[in-house]
């Protein structure tokens, strides 16, 4: 039996590109690939698992079909095609042609009419099935005996295939040709098609069951009642021409030649020289390298063991430890690591990397460490299990490694110094993070080894995988295996962080990005593995006693809800908190559904919704308090380090496209501080046994950033007399002294300041403050009254944006914004508000990291022995010595105020106390 692919190119285009919107693709070039790539994986999991005998893949043609000549409001409220797919669609062209797949476009007529008709012909043939490959529901109509729909789930890589019974039952109709009836009346939003107004899904389904068709409905109207009967007999011609619009059709000027839909068998040349352009180097491996055989690696022994690389697989773009020459030394014994010291000391400068038993760097103990001074060269040291042997080898190396002269390279080094502190090792000297060296040239994609070595090196690297096995209860650890079995691969990684770092010192260069990087992230990591090593104490008991005040709260509220719902119903279900709400209140009859057809429940959705019944409200505190207890309050207990009896939160430096911090296990970053409930959290955690908490924090730091970079004089002079800001511009709003400033005006004051510089609209600002559009038009025009330069501040940044394609914080840090001159509004407006944004949270990001270092350096050279525990937004948090309380207050707020010179003074407000919520 001939197996037919028939694929709707732009619903697949589509789908991978905005599957990919909130974190693009971007390669080395700046070149957004994610619909390129994303339509490309769907096309390789297709021939790969249904190998099918024929395909073709249906395009739209330019200028649109004859539904856009009859009515031109088909279509007519979708955005503009985005700029990245209208880049993508000839590449995606070009490479349909590699594979010698047919490209099928008729002038006139859509894909869905081209695949319509070829699949109809296709199912007068006995020895063919024909899967259409889309996930547009308009397919449903042509599904018969030998035609399916071969639809793309959401979320993973599977299927869905929909025969004659899969399209009856999820359309609730008794024929899939009834699906044109079912879209005539209840229309379809995405292609603009009207229906019948007031007509949903489920009525529409229920007069086709009743009528069987749109015809024998209107020819039956009389049977109606009520306001139905009167919109369906008022609106008969409009349904006629939906089902028009909606109608497939079947005899498209096109004629189906299976010969010339013979899936031939690509041109792996062409392919390869597309991919390698696009940098999709792990899809080149997976296409033509999955079926290499891997040619024996003989064990080495020190002193030398040379391999070099004899078998080229044809296919393969990628090198390897199977194609390249190489020196890799296993060190074993005591002899061998005094040969390797000597070299070590010698050297300027060396690669470090070290193989451990977990991935939490405080919980780890050393398996081995391996060291790179020259490309293609490595040696590695096991390190044995037994803690005081272990410490014995570590000790051999401590000199080496707190040596000031000779400079490290590590990827990911913070963690490496982690491990090494629990020996007693403090690395010093400076410091070349290569992960951190491509977050600074590159924010906005992946930094990890293997992805840097592919687009820098055009090197495959081993995989830990295959060294302990895939994730799960049968994954191997590193303490697992022989050192013959690792040293290859910890001596790849020393190797691969040598040559990263040769190349990316370059590119910083280039990139104008090298102060950045050794003057603030740099400097930053000692900074960040004292703190993640001191970790911070929490008071267990005082969680607990919140967490028996919270349930019971929670627990009232969901007998309020059951009240209120007149039933009992699992209100953690979005599912039945959408039926609750649209079905049973009917709160609102147009409400949003997934594509599954589960109501949309989201926090934004309840929040619309808070005015129009008590239940609301009970459903968003619910959620609330569940949060907190299951993400902090029932779960940092849990957290707390069973060797040191303290929470070590991960800060992260390659993670925000801002460059702020982020942190992890737990993320202090998102504790909630505005309600009560919130700030029960920060009492939780304490100070050092003796000392006490102290708390620093930036005041109005992002504010006082843009007046800097705006130069707007009365924000200024506002900031410089010292004036409360926020009353300050309440007083230039309502025209009256800061002195009869209410604290309702105030509050309306400081919701503009935070939301008007950052791009906010006129319904957002309304929806936040709870005002008319009205209203908050006349309050952001007054603003810009008040504030004339921050206007043109943020005209002038998305004006450079378009320019340039980035934007810049005031020390140099860049954020790409590939999409800023994209004629899809949505697109468009996105970045555009991050080029007015990114600079103001970036700088304020640097700043602290700054006032960090400095304050750390401070602490060092005073040898003071509080400790900085915590930074989370613009605020940092000390455990202080009663008798260093005087002088760490006096260094911190010091360094945090001159951390940079700007035209309006940096202030830090402090505190203390037995806890975070009382020192804040």
């Amino acid at each position: 039996m001939d197996k037919l692919f028939l694929l709707d190119a732009y619903a697949l285009i589509y789908r991978a590109y905005y599957a990919f919107i909130k974190s693009p693709r971007i390669n080395s070039k700046g070149f957004n690939t994610s619909a390129i790539l994303g339509f490309v994986n769907t096309l390789e999991d297709v021939l790969k698992k249904e190998n099918p005998t024929h395909i073709g893949v249906a395009f739209d043609p330019a200028g649109g079909s004859f539904r856009q000549e009859i009515y031109p409001e088909y279509k007519a409220q979708r955005e503009a095609t985005p700029e990245v797919i209208k880049e993508s669609v000839p590449i995606i062209k070009e490479i349909l042609k590699a594979y010698n797949i047919p490209i099928l476009e008729v002038k006139g007529y859509e894909a869905d009419d081209v695949i319509g008709t070829l699949s109809g012909k296709a199912s007068t043939l006995s020895n063919v099935v024909t899967y259409m490959m889309t996930p547009d529901k308009d397919y449903g109509q042509l599904v018969n005996d030998n035609v399916f729909i071969y639809r793309p789930k959401y979320g993973d890589k599977e299927f869905e295939i929909m025969g004659i019974n899969e399209v009856k039952n999820k359309f609730g109709i008794s024929s899939p040709c009834q699906m044109i009836d079912l879209l005539g009346l209840m229309g379809d939003s995405s292609d603009n098609i009207p229906g019948c107004p007031g007509v949903g899904e489920k009525t529409a389904q229920k007069l086709i069951s009743e009528y069987g068709s749109i015809e024998n409905l209107l020819d039956h109207t009389d049977e109606l009642k009520g306001a139905l009967k009167t919109r369906v007999e008022e609106n008969k011609e409009k349904i006629k021409f939906s089902k028009f619009l909606a109608t497939i059709k079947m005899d498209v000027p096109i004629e189906l030649n299976m010969n010339e839909l013979i899936k031939e068998k690509s041109d792996e040349e062409k392919l390869r020289k597309i991919f390698e352009e696009l940098e999709f180097r792990t899809l080149l491996d997976k296409i033509f390298n999955s079926e290499k055989k891997k040619s024996p690696i003989q064990a080495s022994l020190f002193p030398e063991f040379e391999y070099n690389g004899q078998e080229e697989n044809k296919y393969s773009n990628l090198e390897s430890l199977e194609s390249i020459k190489y020196n890799y030394y296993l060190v074993d014994n005591e002899e061998k690591r005094r040969d390797l010291l000597q070299i070590l000391f010698t050297s300027k400068i060396f690669s470090l990397d070290t193989e451990t038993t977990s991935i939490e760097a405080i919980d780890a103990e050393l398996v081995g460490m391996s060291f790179s001074v020259k490309e293609n060269e490595a040696y590695y040291i096991p390190i044995p299990s037994d803690f005081d042997e272990a410490q014995k080898i570590v000790n051999e190396f401590k000199q080496l490694l707190e040596d000031e002269k000779i400079e490290k390279i590590g990827q990911n080094i913070k963690y490496d110094m982690i491990v090494l502190n629990r020996y007693g090792v403090n690395i010093k000297g400076k410091i070349f993070d290569t992960m951190i060296a491509h977050y600074v040239i590159q924010p906005e994609i992946h930094h990890n080894m293997d992805y840097l070595a592919e687009i820098y090196l055009n090197y495959k690297t081993i995989k830990i995988d295959e060294l302990i096995g895939p994730k799960g209860k049968n994954q191997k650890n590193m303490r697992d295996l022989d050192p013959h079995d690792i040293y290859r691969y910890a001596c790849e990684d020393a190797d691969v962080t040598l040559k990263l770092k040769n190349i990316l010192e370059k590119e910083l260069v280039k990139n104008n990005a090298e102060k950045l990087f050794l003057e603030i992230e740099m400097p930053l990591v000692p900074v960040l593995v004292n703190m993640e090593t001191n970790g911070v104490r929490i008071d267990p008991e005082a969680l607990k006693q919140t967490s028996v005040h919270l349930t019971a709260r929670m627990n009232e509220i969901e007998k309020e809800i059951y009240q209120l719902a007149d039933e009992e119903f699992n209100i953690s279900s979005p599912k039945k908190v959408g039926e609750i709400l649209f079905e049973k209140l009917k709160l609102n009859e147009k409400a949003k559904k997934t594509k599954t057809g589960q109501y949309v429940t989201s926090e934004e959705v309840l929040e619309s919704l808070r005015s129009k019944h008590p239940i609301v409200e009970k459903i968003l505190d619910f959620r609330g308090l569940k949060k907190l207890l299951s993400t902090y309050i029932d779960s940092l207990p849990l957290l707390i380090n069973k060797r040191t009896g303290k929470i070590h939160t991960s800060f992260n430096q390659t993670v925000t496209s801002t460059g702020r911090l982020s942190s992890s296990n737990p993320n202090l970053q998102n504790i909630p501080i505005r309600n009560e409930d919130g700030k029960e959290i920060r009492k939780a955690f304490i100070p050092d046994d003796g000392c006490k908490f102290f708390s620093a924090d930036y005041s109005q730091i992002e504010l006082r950033i843009m007046a800097h970079l705006s130069q707007d004089k009365n924000m200024i002079d506002a900031f410089n007399e010292g004036n409360d800001i926020h009353a300050a511009t309440a007083s230039k709003l309502y025209k009256r002294p800061i002195a009869d400033i209410t604290r309702d005006e105030r509050s309306k004051a400081k919701t503009a300041n935070f939301g008007i510089i950052y791009g906010i609209s006129v319904f957002g600002l309304a929806e936040r403050m709870n005002v008319s559009r009205q209203e908050a038009k006349e309050l952001i025009e007054g603003y810009f009254t008040t504030y004339p330069q921050i206007k043109e501040y943020m005209d002038k940044s998305i004006e450079v944006a378009r320019e340039q394609g980035y934007i810049e914080t005031i020390f140099g840090r860049k954020r790409f914004l590939p999409d800023i001159n994209s004629r899809n509004a949505v697109v468009r407006g996105y970045a555009e508000r991050n080029a007015i944004n990114a600079p103001i949270q970036g700088s304020a990001a640097d700043i602290i990291k700054v006032a960090m270092i400095n304050i750390y350096n401070r602490f060092q050279s005073e040898s003071l022995k509080s400790k900085m525990i915590l930074q989370v937004h613009d605020e940092l948090n000390f455990s202080v010595y009663p008798n260093e309380e005087e002088i760490v207050q006096k260094i911190v707020v010091e360094e945090m105020e001159k951390a940079y010179k700007m035209r309006v003074p940096l202030n830090a407000d402090s505190g203390w106390g037995n806890n975070w919520l009382e020192a804040h």
